[in-house]
């Protein structure tokens, strides 16, 4: 009784617990008194005992049991259909919490999505006035240093001519041998020299061979002025067969050189440089190489030189790497197209027409 209690399915009531032991009870007490009989020689009556008694307890009992496990069976099928019913809830819950998850997913993902696109329409809006303010300060830049040298050129270096011309003037009046006439060729001796000054600054500012010769006269003059003034061995090379290049991306091309030798001479320590100029089929090269300290060892500066360049190169339609040699050092690479630069040209030659 205590092991079907344990293991029993059904829960009974206690009217049905108490039958059921009753019916164990009188079996067990029908058989020992069948016993007792039998063992006291009286078979027949012990015979009987079983014929009437023992046997309709047995038939009560084998009831009892009989509607235990029938209980049982429907207990198990019910409590069947109940774990099925919770499993289907439960599974119920479970894809509504999925669905749920998924939905806030969903919405989740669209709200980022929505919110980067707006960040990368801002950004776009943002870089190309950017890129809009850049074009027009290295626009102001070079129409503002295009002016000063040619008010330089023009303007002071006549005036100092002109006063060098006074002064050999004068000087011719002045006694041979005075002193007079020895301060006035010294005088005009200075004259000279900053009239000089002012033609180099001049040509620092904006050189006139852009306008005039265009872009490989102007590196032809400037390449062996910067090793003149820096002390640099600049190995120059040109390859290819040239085509014109001018106006804008002349400009730009020069100002690219004209940065990367003056980071060559101010940072990277090295006493020797490369400039190859290319005329390719399809793009005009421009290498600058040195064997310095290199980019990534020199200190870190925020400087404006770098930025310039990489706005220049976009400009043009150009490409601009940096770069860093085998032999170590940096290497600039500047690559323009040809149809850009040429393109430039035409819009420089139908403006001049107009």
């Amino acid at each position: 009784m205590r092991l079907e209690a344990r293991y029993a399915v059904s829960a009974r009531t206690p009217e049905q617990n108490a039958f059921l032991s009753n019916s164990v009870v009188q079996f067990w007490n029908a058989v020992d008194r069948m016993f007792d009989l039998a063992g006291a020689g009286h078979e027949q009556e012990a015979r009987d005992q079983i014929q009437f008694s023992l046997q309709s307890r047995q038939a009560a009992l084998s009831s009892a049991v009989a509607r235990s496990l029938v209980q049982n069976s429907e207990n198990e099928e019910q409590a069947a259909q109940r774990i099925i019913r919770i499993y289907d809830r439960v599974q119920r819950q479970v894809y509504v919490f999925l669905g749920a998850t998924l939905l806030a997913i969903l919405l989740t993902s669209l709200s980022l999505i929505r919110w980067n696109r707006r960040l990368f329409a801002q950004l776009a809006e943002v870089s190309e006035r950017r890129s809009e303010l850049a074009q027009k300060l290295i626009s102001t830049q070079e129409s503002t240093l295009r002016h000063i040298s040619r008010e330089l050129h023009d303007e002071f270096g006549q005036i100092l001519t002109a006063i060098g011309s006074m002064l050999r003037r004068a000087g011719s009046h002045a006694p041979e041998g005075s002193s007079l006439r020895d301060d006035l060729l010294e005088v005009r001796q200075i004259v000279q020299d900053t009239l000089e000054n002012v033609r180099t600054l001049s040509q620092a500012l904006h050189p006139v061979m852009l306008d005039e010769a265009g872009l490989e006269s102007t590196m032809d003059w400037y390449i062996p002025t910067v090793e003149r003034q820096t002390g640099i061995a600049i190995f120059y090379e040109k390859q290819g067969q040239t085509f014109t290049v001018d106006g804008e991306v002349g400009v730009h091309v020069y100002r690219v050189l004209q940065e990367a030798l003056n980071n060559v001479a101010r940072h990277s320590g090295a006493r020797q440089a490369w400039v190859r100029l290319r005329f390719l089929p399809q793009v005009l090269e421009l290498e600058v190489e040195d064997h310095g300290i290199g980019l990534a060892e020199r200190p870190a500066r925020q400087g404006i030189g770098l930025v310039a360049m990489r706005e220049r190169s976009e400009l043009v339609g150009g490409k601009l790497v940096f770069s860093r040699p085998p032999e170590g050092g940096t290497l600039v690479h500047l690559t323009v197209p040809r149809e850009r630069a040429e393109s430039y040209v035409k819009e420089d030659r139908s403006t001049a027409s107009r």
